[in-house]
């Protein structure tokens, strides 16, 4: 009798401090916002996902010198759909995203990924006593997810004329790992790519050699780089320079190349240029392409060398002025662009 009473009181007491203080559940939704209108109400909770969006290229995407400079301040409308996007499960997976009008120096940000049109979240797994109510959703990991920006210049296409297509190696797999290897301790949001030099040297290698004739040539090869080399958005480059080897060949200054030396002579590109350009023709480095390219100048004769560059914007500007200048009137690529891969080719 003692212990169904004792149990009677164990029932009565986890009633009342239930009704005190409420269910998991009832918890959960009373600390959910009545709506979700910025990615503010994700840091709480999810403190180191949203360190890595912060201070990722998606975060600034809308607030990047770059982009304002090549959109014109956004007067080029089409540029803000991507660069401020309303939810992609509002609008479809794979399908253009839509632009929203509020809120948009967040740029790409939590909501546009997980927000779902009931207002739950999209995430890896069901969690009906979180703030934010997560619900399993796969299609975050799918190509789709990126395709709706990223297929824009076409990334999403090259990727599927490759290997990594095949083995179902996608958009995650290079710019979202897992922190540790492993799924339980969840993605990078950082999300590095084209921001990021040291993914951009890992996507092709860069060699030199002279051949019997004692022409110098250069070859670049595309072997990691998921898509075409450069890739995404139309307005970066990637530049081939070369010089006169000098003398102190082997003391490097800042940007990675042999201090003291002489003037930089342009020799290729490699671009995808805007549908406006119709004059320019697209050389870009398709996955698993290589493409060798050869000196052929008097000057070349001694030992050369050859500097791979990235750039984010098509043009060289001028540091001091800000103004465009013709490649061919440019004498150090440094001053407006990344070194990518050096190699120095011995006399003949």
């Amino acid at each position: 009798m003692r212990i169904v009473l004792g149990i009677i009181v164990l029932l009565l007491a986890s009633w009342f401090f239930s009704a005190l203080i409420g269910t998991p559940e009832e918890t959960a939704s009373a600390q959910t916002p009545a709506e979700w209108v910025s990615s503010e109400q994700c840091r709480e909770c999810h403190s180191q996902i949203w360190d890595e969006w912060a201070s990722s290229p998606h975060a600034n995407s809308w607030l990047n010198e770059d982009v304002r400079v090549q959109s014109d301040q956004f007067a080029n409308k089409d540029c803000i759909d991507c660069h401020a996007p309303r939810p992609i499960f509002e609008t479809g997976l794979g399908e253009r995203v839509l632009p929203r009008s509020a809120r948009r120096a967040e740029g790409v940000d939590c909501l546009t990924c997980h927000l779902l049109p009931d207002g739950k979240m999209a995430g890896k797994i069901d969690n009906p006593r979180a703030a934010c109510q997560p619900t399993t959703r796969r299609e975050l990991q799918r190509v789709e997810m990126c395709s709706g920006c990223h297929d824009q210049h076409k990334t999403v296409q090259q990727w599927k004329a490759t290997p990594f297509a095949e083995h179902n190696e996608g958009c995650m797999e290079c710019h979202m790992p897992y922190r540790d290897g492993t799924p339980k301790s969840g993605r990078f949001h950082t999300m590095p790519g084209g921001h990021y030099i040291e993914m951009v040297r890992s996507a092709v290698t860069f060699m030199g050699e002279r051949d019997g004739a004692g022409v110098p040539s250069v070859t670049i090869a595309n072997v990691r780089g998921g898509h075409s080399y450069p890739t995404d958005e139309r307005s970066r480059a990637s530049d081939i320079w070369w010089r006169p080897l000098p003398e102190d060949a082997d003391t490097l200054n800042e940007a990675g190349v042999a201090a003291g030396g002489g003037a930089w002579r342009h020799l290729h590109r490699i671009r995808d240029p805007y549908r406006h350009e119709k004059d320019i023709e697209s050389t870009l480095l398709h996955f698993g392409e290589s493409r060798t390219l050869t000196i052929e100048d008097p000057d070349a004769v001694g030992g050369v060398e050859v500097a791979l560059v990235y750039k984010r914007s098509p043009y060289y500007r001028d540091p001091q002025t800000g103004i465009a200048r013709k490649i061919d009137a440019v004498t150090n690529p440094f001053e407006d662009a990344e070194l990518v891969h050096r190699v120095t080719v011995a006399p003949r």
